[in-house]
């Protein structure tokens, strides 16, 4: 099952972007969602989670504070509101859903890629100096 994303792009460090995930034809509305990203000559790493009901959210610590993930069960979307960009924000962003609907983790499990099945293809985010 294919997520999309959208919403990249070229900013200003200092600048904000609103990355959206949809899944055209499957509703993941009631599953975990997750964003990770991978910058050049880097491993893919965590950056947000957010769990089925939408009440719990986990962030990567070089990004709370500045990134709030949120999700639209209506609209079966999750987006990623990115503030006060900096550089070494520049990645690939994608989008994850777990496979098990309506179903709760451990707290750990969040953070890892391995806790998801269904991937986007990635949508750039360049952030500039």
């Amino acid at each position: 099952v294919q997520l999309v994303e959208s919403g990249g792009g070229l900013v200003q460090g200092g600048g904000s972007l609103r990355l959206s995930c949809a899944a055209p034809g499957r509703t993941f509305s009631e599953n975990v969602m997750g964003w990770f990203r991978q910058a050049p000559g880097k491993e893919r790493e965590f950056v947000a989670a957010i769990s089925w009901s939408g009440g719990t959210t986990y962030y990567a610590d070089s990004v709370k504070g500045r990134f709030t993930i949120s999700r639209d069960s209506a609209k079966n979307t999750v987006y990623l509101q990115m503030n006060s960009l900096k550089p070494e924000d520049t990645a690939v962003y994608y989008c994850a859903a777990d496979n098990n609907p309506r179903r709760t983790y451990v707290a750990g499990r969040y953070y890892s890629p391995g806790l998801y099945r269904h991937w986007g293809q990635g949508t750039q985010v360049t952030v500039s100096s």
